[in-house]
């Protein structure tokens, strides 16, 4: 059989997990001196208490070799092969690690290693393609050829709500972010190439710009691929109004078999802060 493994910053919820069997790989959430595990033992709510209580954001790095080796072990000796996706290889280690893991497991054979160029549901996009595939019995050769065909495919775009975090993280300027919250500036970040890039800026009240963020892209959203769309965020329970008018659009367009929401893992939330929303897609 041919099982399909992602790292933690694919931000798949865990009833999709379960419908398409797909097995996770955490990353590592470090605050401070103590390391968690993305999705295992923190919570985005308690990064965010944690930065705002230090004023800096949490480190995150590559899940360990070992813990790599102990999660794709069972499979491989119940004779499985794997498909492994991971975070762009400009953002993280964890390819790298993966790869290595295959290596040391001698099963560099039966492990096909996908760089999904992408973060968050730009990934889960190609994840859960690659386990429907797998569900129908499609080799895992076939199915990595078609995933790597998609991989440009990928839209993934995201508004956060506050400079604040990516500021910390030293992605953001403090003038720009200074700047940027006297103005009330919302940008839009997208992935190109494997690397995440700003484009346009909105100005006003988050409420109220996100859902232009998702009409702006109707066109796109109208060309592309049919089968799902995802809204993934960090938008806390109390402040859902933005996410909730987004769902409302697309379903409203009557194009997409599912719109999905997902809340981000940690990963996402350490670096973009809370209020971030995105909706991803694939086009044709």
């Amino acid at each position: 059989m041919v099982k399909i493994f992602s790292d933690s910053t694919s931000d798949l919820s865990e009833e999709l997990l379960r419908r398409y069997d797909i097995t996770l790989m955490p990353l590592y959430i470090i605050l401070g001196e103590k390391d968690y595990k993305d999705r295992v033992n923190i919570t985005p709510e308690e990064i965010f208490r944690w930065s705002d209580e230090h004023k800096t954001t949490p480190k995150t790095s590559a899940a360990s070799l070992d813990d790599v080796k102990a999660i794709m072990r069972p499979a491989l000796e119940a004779g499985d092969e794997i498909i492994a996706f991971s975070i762009s290889t400009e953002m993280s280690n964890m390819g790298n690690v993966i790869r290595l893991a295959a290596q040391t497991l001698d099963a560099a054979d039966r492990v096909h290693y996908i760089d999904s160029r992408n973060l968050s549901t730009g990934i889960g996009l190609l994840v859960v393609e690659a386990a429907e595939m797998a569900q129908k019995g499609v080799p895992a050769a076939e199915i990595v050829s078609h995933i790597n065909a998609l991989i440009p495919k990928v839209r993934a775009s995201f508004v956060v709500d506050t400079l604040t975090y990516l500021h910390r993280g030293g992605r953001c300027s403090g003038l720009a972010a200074m700047a940027g919250s006297v103005l009330r500036l919302h940008p839009r970040i997208h992935v190109k190439d494997g690397v995440m890039g700003a484009g346009k800026k909105y100005r006003g009240k988050y409420s109220e710009i996100i859902l232009n963020y998702a009409k702006e892209m109707e066109e796109e959203l109208l060309k592309a691929r049919p089968e799902r769309v995802f809204v993934t965020h960090t938008v806390p329970d109390s402040s859902r109004e933005p996410v909730e008018k987004v769902l409302e659009y697309l379903n409203s367009l009557g194009y997409f078999g599912e719109v999905i929401e997902t809340r981000a893992g940690g990963v996402i939330s350490s670096h973009c802060g809370p209020g971030t929303l995105g909706v991803l897609f694939i086009s044709q």
